[in-house]
């Protein structure tokens, strides 16, 4: 049995969002058990072992609002993460110096908490790519090789 794999999403206009969900489909048809979670509390996927993050950069280089709570919760919080193993797509603009800061605001969290990182993260740059969800589809095998 594949491994269930819980997809988090941060998103303010709703392309991480879409993507996310574009993802869990393909996913699901290759037999994963998948979680989808559009801004979740930490107690909502604390269990899970194996996280995909799908998140914007807004504004000067943050996180998203409706994600941003749950990696507050885990800067604020000794919690060790060292069974969790995860992943992160990014959306952002290469127009500005912050590209895909989210991105990187993700993984130092996580790493510092001693979760591992199974692959390198996926940066779109949305001023190039007109389709983020078959990008990220491409990008997939990179990830799932590796659970």
């Amino acid at each position: 049995m594949k491994s269930q794999i819980c997809l988090i999403t941060g998103s303010t206009l709703g392309g991480a969002e879409y993507v996310a969900e574009h993802i869990a489909e393909v996913l699901q048809q290759q037999g994963y058990p998948i979680h989808l979670e559009h801004g979740p509390n930490l107690t909502d996927i604390i269990e899970e072992k194996c996280w995909l993050v799908v998140t914007s950069t807004h504004g000067a280089g943050e996180l998203p609002d409706n994600i941003k709570p749950l990696f507050e919760q885990l800067m604020q919080q000794n919690i060790p993460l060292n069974d969790l193993r995860f992943a992160v797509i990014g959306l952002g603009n290469s127009d500005y110096d912050t590209f895909c800061y989210a991105v990187n605001q993700v993984e130092q969290i996580l790493l510092s908490k001693k979760a591992m990182q199974i692959c390198p993260s996926l940066k779109m740059d949305m001023l190039h790519i007109t389709d983020p969800e078959q990008t990220a589809e491409q990008w997939l095998p990179t990830f799932t090789q590796q659970l």
